[in-house]
């Protein structure tokens, strides 16, 4: 990436299908979790199993980056304010999560952990884009997992942009992941994941071993 991260925002079921293949319905606004700069991994790194859970799952999304920083950004303004976009992933422990949700606990432990946002290269956006019609997807061991398009997002970017806005000063570096589609599943050491978005690219990590207590 040209500068590091800042703060990594994360947006939960912000796909019908998905939010359907978790027993869940769509949500009425947009629901926002964050991870820490710790989560963040490059393209090509090895991404170790994490030992406090079992049950680690893909969720291949659009990530954005905040180039131009601003507090309750106006919806028709918001997309001047992302700089650059790649694929990721949103890594979780699927495992922890369902006990935490069960005990009403936050998600931290099951989506927050080092290593759990994967992201690509970014492309930076120099002029007009079409966000709103981004193919991207996933593989693991050359097998189609997770197909998705940008139109389909409940929530799209500039709203996304606009209400981070409205609950958080964004600030330059700020990465948004907007939510996965359909088609999450499980990794286990020795896989290697690849995703890939049209006009974007394609990028790949390897899931290592947990290490050693």
């Amino acid at each position: 990436m040209s500068r590091p991260a800042g703060r990594v925002f994360c947006l939960a079921k912000n796909y019908a299908a998905h939010a359907a293949e978790m027993n869940s319905d769509a949500p009425a606004e947009p629901v926002v979790f964050m991870k820490p700069a710790s989560s963040v991994v490059p393209p090509g790194a090895r991404i170790r199993f994490p030992g406090h859970g079992g049950e680690l799952h893909h969720e291949v999304e659009i990530v954005l980056r905040i180039g131009v920083g601003g507090r309750c950004i106006p919806r028709d303004h918001a997309l001047a304010h992302i700089d650059a976009v790649t694929v990721g992933l949103d890594l979780t422990l699927r495992d922890l999560q369902r006990d935490l949700k069960a005990a009403g606990l936050p998600w931290e432990a099951c989506k927050a952990f080092d290593q759990s946002a994967p992201v690509g290269e970014f492309l930076p956006i120099t002029g007009p884009t079409e966000l709103d019609d981004i193919e991207f997807g996933g593989w693991v061991n050359g097998e189609a997992r997770q197909r998705g398009n940008t139109r389909n997002m409940i929530f799209p970017m500039d709203v996304l942009v606009a209400h981070l806005s409205n609950i958080w000063t964004l600030e330059p570096g700020d990465l948004v992941f907007t939510g996965t589609p359909e088609g999450v599943g499980p990794l286990v050491p020795g896989d290697r994941i690849e995703v890939e978005a049209s006009g974007i690219g394609e990028f790949a990590w390897e899931i290592a071993p947990a290490e050693s207590s």
